[in-house]
């Protein structure tokens, strides 16, 4: 149960991140006409950084004072899933030719469950 509620405290973090995340690679993207790799490179850290602080706090209730130690695992993770991100995104948008917001949703919902796993298990997993 405990597990449950944390992957819904997740989510919810998730979907401010995702704000994030959208807005900025709109604006970078759409306003001022930055490469759509590289505007969501910028979104996606953005939301993993806002994601840490939220995570730690609220979700996983960290008390460790290895914030650095804390926040690096997050970020590698953030990374891995970068990558994750970007690979189905150009599967889905570039590859199968759907619509590059669709292929952002449907990478970001994979990459959630990716995300929590590892930092669950590694991140803030209780030592």
């Amino acid at each position: 149960m405990i597990l449950i509620l944390k992957f819904i405290k997740y989510c919810v973090v998730g979907f401010s991140g995702m704000l994030v995340d959208f807005g900025i690679t709109w604006l970078l993207k759409e306003k001022l006409q930055f490469n759509k790799y590289v505007a969501n490179t910028i979104g996606f850290i953005s939301a993993a950084t806002s994601n840490y602080v939220l995570n730690r706090i609220w979700t996983f209730e960290s008390q460790s004072n290895k914030i650095m130690t804390e926040y690096t695992s997050f970020f590698i993770i953030a990374l891995v899933g970068l990558g994750l991100n970007n690979l189905i995104l150009m599967l889905l948008n570039d590859k199968l030719k759907m619509n590059f917001y669709l292929s952002k949703l449907i990478a970001i919902l994979i990459v959630t469950l990716w995300n929590f796993i590892m930092n669950f298990l590694f991140t803030f997993a209780a030592r």
